[in-house]
């Protein structure tokens, strides 16, 4: 099964606005007021790696498919842990207020810059209230998710921490270390420590009563066998309700020659009462980069989805093409929740 894309593709394009004129894309997506509102990652021009800031755009549409978007950005960084850059949003709404996860660095990679996951909420999209960071500093976290609502009187979170691999980790009769950085350190972090660690980046689930604090991490999706998601893996939308599980869309990558990934599209279904069993996974992707806003970019062959919305019925998955383009791909609901089954 593959997912059927939005003949105008791409639905956002980079702009003369001196803040998005260079790339948009990593949509986070949510319905209010029965229009779509997209949360939109926004690269403006710059001649080195030194100006590569993101910034969060406003974009909203009555049918999902033609946006207006916002003149001016309507996230920008504040707050030292968020100081660099603010990457790839994700939204749900909780009760009444839409809550954000994001990739915050307050220095850039490569020197001294941690990504780690922050939290913001807003009523508007206008007013947002920063609650600080959720994941652990020095564990690279990325492709924060949090589930739609509470599971067991939980709050429930899907995250990558790029450094929780076996390959890194050392044990003692009492102890345990990390490698990070070519340094070595004593578990520095006050999480339990987990008893399983994969071989290549996966996908954790945790657990919160106040979704600042989180705990029970837990290996559910690795990379597997199949050479397009073999390299490492990561959450893409925040999960979806349906009566057969929980439906995750996520991205794999695929490692090429010469230092070149290809980010492709699966998806899973995970158990209702306990989302940390998977209950069925794709075996090929249903979106891989084809068309030349996939293909063509800041970083090419690459389709990463970060939205998800339900409309009539239909999956609208909203994803940045080749770290340049918002664009989008639509599919039957209960066909994908069928065909996921099938590959139990």
């Amino acid at each position: 099964m593959k997912l059927k894309r939005y003949k105008n593709n791409p639905i956002l394009e980079p702009t003369s606005n001196w803040w998005e004129s260079r790339a948009v894309f990593n949509p986070a997506a949510v319905l209010k007021d029965k229009k779509v509102y997209l949360l939109y990652r926004a690269i403006g021009k710059h001649k080195n790696y030194a100006g590569y800031v993101s910034r969060f755009g406003l974009a909203i549409s009555k049918d999902g498919e033609n946006f207006k978007r916002k003149k001016q950005p309507v996230f920008t960084s504040k707050e030292e842990y968020e100081k660099w850059t603010c990457e790839d949003p994700r939204i749900v709404k909780l009760k009444k207020r839409f809550f954000i996860t994001y990739t915050a660095l307050g220095k850039p990679y490569g020197k001294g810059g941690w990504a780690r996951a922050a939290l913001a909420s807003t009523l508007d999209f206008h007013n947002f209230k920063r609650h600080g960071t959720i994941t652990e500093r020095m564990a690279n976290d990325k492709d924060v998710v949090l589930f739609p609502e509470q599971v067991n009187k939980r709050y429930v979170m899907l995250h990558r921490p790029f450094y929780w691999k076996k390959n890194r980790i050392y044990r003692t009769e009492k102890r345990v270390y990390i490698a990070i950085r070519r340094q070595l350190f004593e578990w520095p972090w006050r999480v339990k420590i987990p008893e399983y660690f994969p071989e290549r980046p996966s996908v954790w689930i945790s657990y919160s009563r106040n979704m600042i604090k989180w705990y029970g991490h837990k290996v559910i999706l690795e990379p597997t066998k199949h050479r397009w998601e073999s390299w490492k893996i990561g959450a893409g939308p925040p999960p979806i309700k349906t009566d057969k599980g929980w439906l995750v869309i996520y991205h794999g990558i695929e490692r090429m020659a010469r230092k070149k990934y290809c980010y492709s599209t699966g998806a899973a279904l995970l158990d209702l009462q306990d989302p940390s069993k998977v209950i069925a996974r794709t075996k090929e992707p249903i979106l891989r980069p084809e068309e030349w806003y996939e293909l063509e970019g800041d970083v090419p062959n690459v389709v990463f989805p970060s939205g998800a919305v339900i409309i009539r019925k239909r999956l609208y998955v909203y994803y940045g093409g080749a770290d340049k383009y918002c664009c989008l791909a639509t599919c039957k609901l209960k066909e994908l929740v069928d065909f996921l089954l099938s590959q139990k």
